[in-house]
């Protein structure tokens, strides 16, 4: 287990109700092994969120300051405040995915299986944030856990996608970004720093509420 998950593991320990609320949310995916069956949470309405600020969405509410413990659980989980790990993994239809090459844009990074329904339910939405944003700056990057090319080729054609998505075929991505539940979306500021973080399906209201703390001074609509 990395020092972070174990940051995270203990602050866990001490929020019996955070947790039951998380496992609510997402499934965990503690099994590196490619042949595991992927999991999901139940619906894309759920989900929970963290960003800078010391409150914390649960399933698109409104952000409250309590409890404090599930909000510094959350930033840690997420490194909200953190550069952000490095990123390199191949890309779908050939090339390569450099997070490094993109320090000087805003960069949502979603990690992802295309057998996870909340998946394939934000990917529409994420579709729509590229293109209403793009002029900003921002990439929005797909990153696939432990799944064929040709699966996800698929599965990125039958959804339009029209951002990059890239293979962590043996999860060493998923392990250095401690992605250990699906989807779990990632927020990077123009300097490389991870600025808020949601796992769980979540929905257009989170979604803008996190690219505003990549995008200041944009006035980002779900």
């Amino acid at each position: 287990m990395s020092p972070r998950m174990t940051v995270a593991a203990g602050l866990l320990s001490g929020a019996g109700v955070a947790l039951a609320v998380l496992l609510a949310a997402v499934v965990l995916l503690p099994d590196p092994d490619p042949s595991a069956n992927p999991t999901s949470s139940p619906a894309a309405s759920d989900g929970v969120a963290v960003s800078g600020s010391p409150g914390m969405t649960l399933g698109g509410g409104s952000a409250t300051p309590e409890p404090t413990v599930v909000a510094s659980f959350g930033e840690a989980l997420f490194h909200v405040g953190e550069p952000a790990p490095a990123l390199v993994v191949p890309q779908v239809g050939g090339g390569q995915i450099d997070l490094a090459n993109l320090k000087g844009q805003p960069v949502w990074v979603n990690f992802m299986q295309t057998t996870c329904p909340p998946c394939v339910d934000e990917f529409p939405l994420m579709n729509g944030f590229a293109a209403d944003y793009a002029d900003t700056g921002l990439v929005v990057i797909a990153i696939d856990i432990r799944e064929e090319e040709g699966t996800v080729a698929a599965f990125a054609q039958s959804l339009n996608a029209t951002f990059p998505i890239g293979l962590d075929s043996a999860g060493a991505a998923q392990e250095a970004w401690d992605a250990v539940a699906l989807p779990v979306h990632f927020w990077v500021d123009r300097d490389g720093v991870i600025r808020a973080g949601a796992l769980g399906g979540i929905g257009p209201d989170i979604m803008a509420e996190n690219l505003r703390t990549i995008l200041p001074g944009v006035d980002v609509q779900p």
